[in-house]
């Protein structure tokens, strides 16, 4: 069976999803590259260099090498979408794919031209980018084509960006420094400033999965958690409830629903009514979060509905994408545009 060449790529901060067209999504990768620093030597890329996060010996350093939806080391990025597009390919030789990958819905030409050039250098035979609401609102199943406004918030691992879309362009958006890695952040720091003890990265990731929540009254559990002390220096058992980790995530979560709303008080009347009617779909993996909806519903007055396969969605969008090609070009950044930008 011939291999297609139309590869689309989730790259964010937590994870990399590949879709290829006709076969569907055929990789889910934590964005984690493991290297030993004494030979430069890629270790593992993905799950496995995920499992090596705060167990490796010095030499060796687990990475994220994307920050805040953008890249923050190019070399480590390459190599990591090149592992990717590698595996996808199977033993193909010659696999030039014509790749389309989502990019925060604000970002710098500077950011836009690292992304192109880490693609190509990977071999794709054409790059392009979509903004990745755009690609949310696709993959969700919203009819962004027609002349009437419609509200996508993906919350992934970096960012969480906030768009109105109207005839299949972004008419009005942001970009929010606050995703599911901030979530897990600000749950590590309340523990260390309430208990005096450090968790790890992934326990604090199931802190918010098993137990945590937006809403105060949405559901009241608990959990028992081992962490080391940081005064006896020893290990230590603690109780964390539901209520604790809301109000570690007061901040993060009171900085997403200003996002929000400054985004509807620059929107146009016409596209805001069109918008209450319709109600915001919510995306992205942090929308998973318990209570979220109800929580952007109440600060907002706007109906939120978490999507159907908030996770997939975006990567879903990219496959639209290249199955539209011809009535969507002309609004993607590809290799001309980001090179003859100044």
């Amino acid at each position: 069976m011939r291999l297609s060449s139309d590869i689309g790529i989730d790259l964010g901060t937590a994870s990399v999803l590949v879709h290829i067209k006709g076969k569907g999504v055929v990789l889910h990768e934590p964005s984690v590259v493991a290297v030993d620093e004494d030979t430069q030597k890629v270790m593992a890329v993905g799950e496995e260099a995920q499992k090596m996060l705060g167990r490796t010996p010095g030499n060796i350093v687990a990475m994220k090498p994307l920050s805040d939806g953008v890249i923050a080391d190019f070399d480590t990025t390459e190599i990591m979408l090149r592992h990717y597009i590698t595996r996808v390919g199977g033993r193909r030789r010659f696999f030039r794919p014509r790749v389309v990958v989502c990019i925060p819905a604000v970002t710098t030409t500077v950011e836009q031209k690292a992304v192109i050039e880490a693609l190509t250098r990977t071999g794709a035979r054409e790059a392009y980018l979509i903004e990745e609401p755009r690609a949310a609102a696709l993959g969700a199943g919203m009819d962004i084509f027609k002349p009437s406004g419609s509200m996508v918030v993906d919350i992934g691992g970096g960012t969480t960006d906030i768009a109105v879309l109207s005839l299949g362009d972004v008419v009005e958006s942001t970009s929010v420094k606050v995703g599911g890695d901030k979530f897990d952040e600000a749950i590590t720091r309340y523990i260390k400033r309430e208990y005096n003890i450090l968790i790890g990265e992934r326990t604090a990731e199931w802190l918010k999965k098993d137990i945590g929540s937006a809403y105060q009254h949405s559901r009241h559990l608990s959990m028992e958690v081992r962490g080391r002390d940081l005064l006896a220096g020893l290990p230590r058992s603690i109780t964390v409830t539901t209520r604790e980790i809301q109000v570690s995530l007061e901040e993060s979560l009171e900085e997403i629903v200003q996002g929000i709303k400054n985004v509807l008080e620059n929107t146009h009347p016409e596209l805001s009514r069109d918008i209450v009617e319709k109600g915001v779909v919510l995306t992205g993996g942090g929308g998973l979060l318990d209570g979220l909806p109800r929580l952007l519903t109440l600060e907002t007055g706007v109906p939120f509905y978490l999507t159907e396969d908030p996770v997939g969605c975006v990567v879903k969008g990219t496959a639209l994408v290249l199955e539209n090609m011809d009535k969507m070009s002309s609004t993607l950044i590809s290799t001309g545009k980001v090179n003859s930008s100044r």
